[in-house]
């Protein structure tokens, strides 16, 4: 079975992120760039199906240079290979154009099976799956917290608020996972090393046939009209117990409307 991985390298959710003045886009080079938690579960729940029914998985990733740091973990988890997408054109692309990029990619090298994690920690958009099911005209089973595969068919526990659905496809089909899903293992220093010597493809546009007057910054669907930065914390109130703490307490938070 093919699998291929899509993950995406995000700034740290702990680091102050920022918009560049210039153009709005996100700031990454100021910030240190990990690899999508959520992807994490995706390549976890990939090498489980590879372990079960066979087959290869490979990563997939679009970004600047620094990206290929979240590739090289991906594949010390236990990927068998890599593609990184990378070229200046792409630089700025929204998620239609992000999208419309991986598909070509995808159809270039072939799938069974495209696992991506539920959301990215930088956009929280939640929809990338859902677009490349449609560019690629394939099943799209979401939210998956257990996947089941039987030969060609494969059926998902799709997560709901008061429960689960389960969802029936045949592959090749497209699944977005949750974080319910499994635990990812930890990279061994075995894998660590075995990393460094397996095969990462690099794909330019030309190399996808990818339109660039389709992608970019300049050539997106979505624009930021303005933003400015968060205002910097206040000092918060302090409350001295005299005897009275309690009602200090209390009247400050009906001020604030909490009581």
């Amino acid at each position: 079975m093919n699998i291929v991985v899509c993950v995406k390298q995000v700034p740290d959710t702990w680091a102050e992120r920022k918009l560049k003045q210039g153009d709005a886009t996100l700031d990454r080079e100021s910030v240190d760039g990990l690899i999508n938690e959520l992807d994490e579960y995706a390549i976890e729940e990939a090498l489980q199906i590879k372990e079960a029914h066979e087959g290869e998985v490979t990563v997939l990733t679009m970004g600047p240079q620094k990206a290929s740091e979240s590739i090289r973990k991906a594949l010390s988890m236990g990927a068998d290979k890599a593609v990184h997408l990378i070229d200046d054109a792409l630089a700025g692309s929204d998620v239609l154009q992000t999208s419309y990029a991986l598909a070509k990619v995808l159809e270039n090298i072939g799938f069974d099976l495209i696992v991506l994690g539920a959301e990215s920690t930088d956009a929280r958009m939640g929809s990338m799956a859902a677009m490349l099911a449609e560019r690629l005209s394939v099943p799209q089973l979401s939210l998956a917290s257990k996947v089941e595969i039987n030969g060609t068919a494969i059926k998902v526990n799709r997560q709901s608020e008061d429960g689960y659905w389960q969802v029936e496809a045949q592959l090749p089909a497209v699944i977005s996972v949750v974080e319910k899903i499994n635990e990812p293992r930890y990279p061994s220093f075995k894998g660590i090393m075995a990393a460094k010597k397996k095969p990462m493809q690099v794909m330019s546009c030309a190399d996808a046939g990818i339109d660039t007057s389709l992608v970019g910054l300049a050539n997106a669907a979505t624009e930021v009209v303005d933003f400015t930065e968060r205002p910097p914390r206040q000092a918060g109130t302090i409350v001295k117990d005299e005897g009275d703490g309690g009602n200090k307490a209390a009247e400050f938070l009906v001020t604030q409307k909490f009581i």
